[in-house]
C-alpha cells in the first residue's frame, strides 16, 4: 500500500489540479478538483502515519487554506463590485475572456474554480483531521 500511494499520488495530484484549471472547459471545477487533490493528501496520512500526513499539510495550514479560499471567492467578486459590475461579474467587471477552448478563455470563472479547488481541499483535510482527533 505504501509503495502504490507513494507512486499514484502525484499523478493524482496532477489530475486534481488539472481538474480545477480546467473545469471551465470540461466537466470538472473547483469542487470535483479540490475533492481530488484533498483525497491524495489523506491517502498520504492513511497509507504511512498521521505524522506523515501532517508534514504534507497540517491542521493549521489546512485551516488558513480554508480561510484563503473563501477570502479569495469574496475578493474576485468585490472586484467585480469595484470594476462597476456586479458581484462575481465576469467580462462586464473588465476580467479579459481571451478565446474560446483556451485555457485562460473564462476570465473571473477561472479564478473562482481555483480558490473553490483550495476551499475543498482543504476542507476535506481538515475534517480528515477532526475525525482523527476526535478518535484519540
Amino acid at each position: 500500500m505504501r509503495i502504490t500511494s507513494r507512486l499514484v499520488t502525484p499523478f493524482i495530484q496532477v489530475y486534481g489540479i488539472y481538474v480545477i484549471l480546467h473545469g471551465h472547459l470540461s466537466p470538472g471545477g473547483g469542487f470535483s478538483g479540490g475533492a481530488i487533490f484533498g483525497a491524495s493528501l489523506i491517502l498520504i496520512a492513511l497509507s504511512f502515519n498521521l505524522e506523515a500526513g501532517v508534514k504534507q499539510i497540517s491542521h493549521q495550514t489546512a485551516s488558513i487554506l480554508e480561510s484563503g479560499g473563501v477570502l479569495g471567492f469574496l475578493l474576485t467578486g468585490l472586484v467585480a463590485i469595484i470594476f462597476g459590475g456586479n458581484y462575481l461579474a465576469n467580462q462586464a467587471a473588465g476580467f479579459p475572456i481571451g478565446q474560446a477552448g483556451e485555457l485562460f478563455s473564462a476570465g473571473a470563472i477561472l479564478i473562482i474554480t481555483v480558490f473553490v479547488g483550495i476551499k475543498v481541499a482543504s476542507t476535506i483535510v481538515t475534517l480528515f483531521y477532526n475525525i482523527i482527533e476526535g478518535e484519540k
